[in-house]
């Protein structure tokens, strides 16, 4: 079942059937093939899957190399060495030039656990978005990936995906999904405060939404996948309906969700709005549930910036 399946592997096998069917479809890996979980599409397809070595911008400038020639290269690291090491290759040779070649930074932001520090990318997505007309997208569970896979690859422009490699915690959706990239989806209604969240901060953010329902607080619920280009009239929608928010991301407050919505907010429809993010620090090795505490990332930080965000709403 899908609910068991790690997302590396709903990732791997969606190339592999796009591959059947499309010969443009290639995968590269900076030798973190078993991490990536890209073994079994060089076994189907050994003639278009490129170890490139531990040589991440390398990657990027094959990878666009092969765009430029008419394939769709999927390119597979850590998100610490798919953003932030080959961000000058990507900006001048994957974006500057237009290609459609799809990076994957996979374990971001406190996902990374005990590889550390070093290996916790909390500013992937804001520097991608930095870029114009660079999708930035963010799975929440299974079943979203495995439905925008073939929507990131047709997609024509240079796409970046962070991925928690292992299945989350709780599956979100199921197949019935309605999914389209750019498009954010409202999970869970309510009148009084909006939590907008991404990533593994859906759980957390329903889960802190059931806490707030006990007390009498309903909650809006609205999964943001897609922080680029980001869903402006779902978010002005929300502002509108609840006249509050929490932003929740496992990424640095700087550049990221909690930026890119309140970009949104200010221009539009200002409203008071709290963030759950992680603010002024760098990584350190833990595993999640230690990390989430130490980062404020938990189901309770949630509960607590909803009700000082409606204290502020209410004054």
């Amino acid at each position: 079942m899908i609910e068991k399946t790690e997302l590396r592997k709903i990732l791997c096998d969606e190339l592999i059937e796009l591959a059947k069917e499309d010969d443009r479809i290639v995968v590269l890996d900076a030798d973190l093939c078993s991490s990536s979980g890209t073994g079994p599409f060089y076994a189907a397809f050994p003639e278009r899957a490129f170890n490139v070595g531990i040589a991440e911008a390398n990657m990027i400038g094959v990878a666009a190399g092969l765009a430029a020639s008419g394939k769709i290269p999927f390119c597979n690291s850590f998100a610490a060495f798919a953003a932030r090491r080959t961000y000058d290759q990507f900006t001048v040779s994957v974006a500057y030039s237009r290609l459609p070649v799809k990076v994957v930074g996979s374990d971001p932001g406190i996902c990374a656990e005990i590889n550390g520090g070093t290996h916790m990318a909390f500013e992937d997505m804001g520097i991608m978005r930095g870029l114009a007309d660079v999708v930035c997208f963010e799975p929440t569970d299974g079943y979203m990936l495995k439905k925008a896979v073939r929507e990131i690859a047709l997609n024509n422009k240079p796409v970046y995906v962070r991925l928690f490699r292992k299945i989350p915690q709780l599956t979100i959706f199921d197949d019935s999904l309605d999914f389209k990239l750019g498009k954010a989806i409202e999970i869970r209604d309510g009148k009084d405060i909006t939590l907008f969240a991404s990533g593994i901060m859906v759980q957390r953010a329903l889960e802190a939404a059931d806490i707030l329902d006990k007390e009498g607080i309903k909650a809006k619920v609205v999964n943001i996948h897609t922080w680029q280009p980001i869903d402006a009239e779902t978010i002005v929608k929300a502002a509108k309906e609840t006249g509050a928010a929490v932003v929740c991301e496992n990424h640095s407050v700087h550049n990221g969700l909690c930026s890119a919505v309140s970009e949104v907010l200010v221009q539009n429809n200002p409203i008071p709005c709290e963030f759950i993010a992680i603010k002024e620090r760098f990584g350190e090795v833990g595993k999640l549930p230690y990390l989430s505490e130490v980062f404020k990332l938990r189901t309770e930080d949630i509960v607590d910036a909803a009700k000082a965000a409606l204290k502020r709403k209410q004054a």
